[in-house]
């Protein structure tokens, strides 16, 4: 659950680390001399681009032009495409018929936007990307009947190479339309998409102002809506970044094991599946070779060998082999990207999974069923009640303790019937019924002969010869 909590918040900052303002009503702004400035809305595109992204930037499409917005930026900092071209290829439909003039921002710096859908960039109205930022790798370019995706003569470059902002304004990638080296700010990309012209409409972002000392300065004059992912939408585009499907896999296969060696479903195995079924839903959009899931799944089979007896032996360490393969070889790479986890997920998952089944489920085990004397063996014999049918597995109570019990009886013993415990196999007990039980054979012949127990002890003693003699 640690590990889940570190992997979320570690990774899944690109869904949050958005601001909303809201765009339900039309935010205008009125000049001294009386005109109304409708708003700009901006979108902010983080990590691998999904049918989820796909879907929100036909939507805040959408809402901008419902919204009253005059124009619409997309602020992107994505390393891949794990959509097919035919979903990218409708996203490019969508931007090259907006009724509203988009703008593509490549920021902050540092930001990345690889893969096909940085073929954005062709059919967007203006362009632009902060020093640091890299673009490139978009692949083929897609075939839409609304424009032609053409990069002229950096084509060649950007298909299975990125450039930087130097490379990408002597290629001549960018509709940038201000004389700045670049555009370092969501501000400065404003201040681009000033003046643009689009069906008889005029963009009005910025205006240019002289300060006392005589410099020139463009201050924002339209109101900039923010907008986010819903908190569903946030969760599932979270859990379809490698790192954060990675630790949920683990951590809900690791919960699993545990609750599958403890008595009764508890919080664990809710978490466990939950977590798992998360893990899942990311797993199958992201680029995933089947066969290491099943190899790490192999491994948790491998632990749970050695969880039955409580030590760790050979099965472990098979176990934690299986788990580094299963996670060097997890995910498949994408153009100009790893879509390995980092070292400090791979740390966490891989260092986890070796404190779990070395350290914890061992202590977990000997907590649970261990007994205040030394052996159990004292056991063999007591009588206990049957809380869950033992068919031919339960749950029995034995003194204070809840044990897990097995029959070889055809007949299951049901609960609230009394049982006997006749043996003891690491950590399950197996019992029978005391209706039909087997008898201890001093017990018998005490019943046979008419005498107890007690009285063939004290038989015993008095004709027992004495050492003397």
């Amino acid at each position: 659950m640690l590990t889940t909590a570190a992997g979320l918040s570690m990774f899944g900052s690109a869904a949050n680390a958005q601001t909303d303002n809201g765009v339900g009503d039309v935010d205008t702004v009125t000049t001294p001399g009386g005109a109304d400035i409708a708003p700009i809305d901006v979108l902010q595109v983080s990590g691998f681009i999904d049918d989820i992204l796909i879907d929100e930037i036909s939507n805040a499409i959408e809402r901008a032009q419902n919204g009253g917005a005059q124009a619409l930026i997309l602020q992107v900092n994505s390393v891949g495409t794990i959509v097919d071209d035919d979903v990218v290829a409708e996203l490019l439909d969508n931007i090259a018929n907006a009724p509203i003039p988009i703008g593509v921002w490549v920021g902050p710096t540092g930001s990345r936007f690889y893969g096909p859908a940085a073929q954005i960039l062709a059919v967007a109205d203006v362009t632009g990307m902060a020093p640091g930022a890299r673009v490139g790798y978009i692949g083929v370019p897609l075939k839409i009947l609304s424009a032609d995706i053409d990069f002229a003569v950096a084509e060649e470059t950007l298909r299975n190479g990125s450039v930087g902002l130097s490379e990408a304004r002597a290629l001549d990638i960018f509709k940038q339309r201000i004389d700045d080296e670049g555009i370092p700010t969501i501000t400065s990309m404003l201040q681009a998409m000033n003046g643009y012209e689009e069906s008889g409409t005029t963009l009005l972002t910025t205006e240019q102002v002289v300060t006392d000392d005589g410099n020139l300065r463009f201050d924002t004059v339209a109101t900039v809506r923010f907008s986010k992912l819903s908190l569903i939408d946030q969760l599932f585009h979270t859990v379809a970044s490698p790192p954060v499907a990675y630790l949920l896999l683990l951590t809900g296969l690791a919960l699993l094991v545990f609750e599958f060696f403890t008595a009764g479903v508890g919080v664990g195995g809710v978490v466990g599946a939950v977590c798992t079924l998360l893990a899942f839903s990311g797993l199958s959009v992201l680029p995933t070779r089947t066969w290491a899931i099943v190899v790490i799944g192999v491994a948790m089979l491998a632990f749970s060998i050695d969880v039955q007896v409580g030590i760790p032996r050979f099965w472990t360490g098979f176990g934690l082999l299986l788990t580094v393969i299963g996670t060097w070889f997890l995910f498949e790479t994408l153009p100009g990207a790893s879509t390995r986890p980092s070292w400090i997920a791979l740390i966490t998952g891989v260092g986890g999974i070796t404190l779990t089944f070395i350290v914890g489920m061992p202590n977990m085990v000997r907590t649970r069923f261990a007994t205040p004397t030394i052996g159990r063996e004292w056991m063999i014999g007591e009588v206990g009640t049957v809380i869950t049918d033992v068919d031919p597995d339960g749950v029995v109570e034995i003194g204070a303790g809840r044990w897990r019990a097995r029959t070889n009886r055809a007949t299951p013993v049901l609960a609230g019937e009394r049982v006997r415990v006749a043996e003891i196999d690491g950590i399950t007990l197996e019992v029978e019924p005391l209706e039909g039980a087997a008898k201890d054979y001093r017990e018998m012949r005490g019943k046979d002969d008419g005498t107890t127990l007690d009285e063939e002890s004290v038989n015993a003693e008095s004709t027992a010869p004495s050492v003397q003699e």
